[in-house]
């Protein structure tokens, strides 16, 4: 079997030693060259045609971002971001997958070498993850496309979907449960930023370390006609509203009189995960039943499968985004070989259809209530 061959890219010395060690210690990839910076690395990609590169974000001469942006639109290949856990790494990663980078390493600020050491296993298999995605030329998109609504600028819509949907008390009812992994921070992005503002409340795990979900929270909440936030354990979810489990910990729901509320706990990784969508997909199956509308988004691996299962023998709706337009096929492929899913979507077709379902079946009966 042909190993992965990764370029490092990296201004540190050590990091770009320390990478080299990981990568080359496994059978299956080997580092076949180290870049102190963009320009450096440019060259070293033009004459080795690595397969998957790893890629600081500060950097002398052209930072990383600056640096992604050029090679997603003239060179398109698999990135998996190293970036160091601050907030403003947070930031800047966030920016990295929404230009294309397939994923993200949260090196330490400090205790580099050991810190590194004990990411390695992480490391390697999202170098092995990115090997396999689906990478896209980055197109330059219009920017008044996806900008927050405003008095002289109102938000433009989807034409399938109708800018109020009037479906009343449903939206308090309804609850829309979204699970995604690798690719998943842009694919949930599209979907939220399809949800009109009357739309049924969501909650949403998408695997994430801690100290990145509240800057991922933050950003969509500054893009989408709803209000996007980092879940807090017992607030009551609310329609117009998102919630996202923060990174390092589990989010499910629970009921609470008429309404829903939201638990964050730690405990232990579920199917290696925490947070886990399996742990916020079995509640959804326990507490909303035919309630509950799950989404299965792009990822590695099998999280949530059965229990998006449980959710649809309890009366939810499903849908899985389509292979075509996911960076990773695992997670839906294994909700549909459960026998979860009730449609398998392109993933701008999902909200829309989503909404336009809920208004024709039950939009009209409520209405004469």
């Amino acid at each position: 079997m042909a190993k992965t061959r990764v370029v490092v890219v990296d201004d540190s010395a050590l990091v770009r030693s320390l990478l080299g060690e990981i990568i080359n210690r496994q059978p299956d990839m080997e580092c076949i060259g180290a870049a102190a910076d963009p320009f450096a690395a440019r060259e070293m990609i033009r004459n080795l045609n690595p397969d998957v590169i790893t890629l600081d974000v500060e950097m002398p001469r052209m930072d990383g971002i600056d640096f992604l942006s050029k090679l997603m639109r003239l060179r398109p290949m698999p990135v998996v971001m190293v970036s160091t856990l601050t907030e403003r790494g947070a930031d800047v990663t966030l920016k990295a997958l929404e230009l294309g980078a397939i994923d993200f390493v949260a090196k330490p600020k400090i205790g580099v070498a050991d810190g590194l050491r004990l990411l390695a296993a992480e490391i390697t298999e999202k170098v092995r993850i990115a090997a396999k995605a689906r990478v896209h030329k980055l197109q330059v998109a219009d920017p008044t496309l996806h900008a927050a609504p405003s008095a002289s600028r109102p938000m433009p819509l989807n034409p399938i979907l109708p800018s109020t949907l009037n479906i009343g008390r449903l939206s308090t009812e309804k609850l829309i449960f979204i699970g995604a992994s690798t690719g998943g921070t842009e694919a949930t992005k599209e979907v939220l930023l399809n949800l009109p503002p009357d739309s049924p409340g969501v909650v949403i795990t998408q695997h994430m370390p801690p100290g990145f979900t509240k800057s991922y929270a933050a950003r969509l909440d500054g893009l989408c006609r709803i209000g996007v936030k980092e879940a807090q354990d017992g607030e009551r979810i609310l329609p117009g509203h998102a919630y996202i489990a923060p990174g390092g910990l589990h989010l499910s729901v629970e009921r609470s009189g008429a309404n829903y509320i939201a638990r964050v706990r730690d405990g232990d990784p579920v199917n290696r995960h925490k947070p886990s969508v399996e742990v916020l997909f079995q509640s959804a199956a326990r507490v909303a039943g035919p309630n509950a509308i799950g989404i299965m988004l792009t990822g590695m691996g099998a999280d949530g499968a059965r229990a998006m299962r449980e959710m649809h023998d309890a009366g939810a709706y499903c849908y899985a985004q389509d292979e075509a337009s996911c960076v990773v096929f695992g997670m839906p492929r294994e909700a549909i070989a459960a026998g979860a899913v009730d449609e398998v979507l392109p993933l701008s077709q999902i909200a829309p259809h989503m909404m336009e379902r809920l208004r024709k079946t039950y939009g009209a009966s409520l209405n004469r209530v």
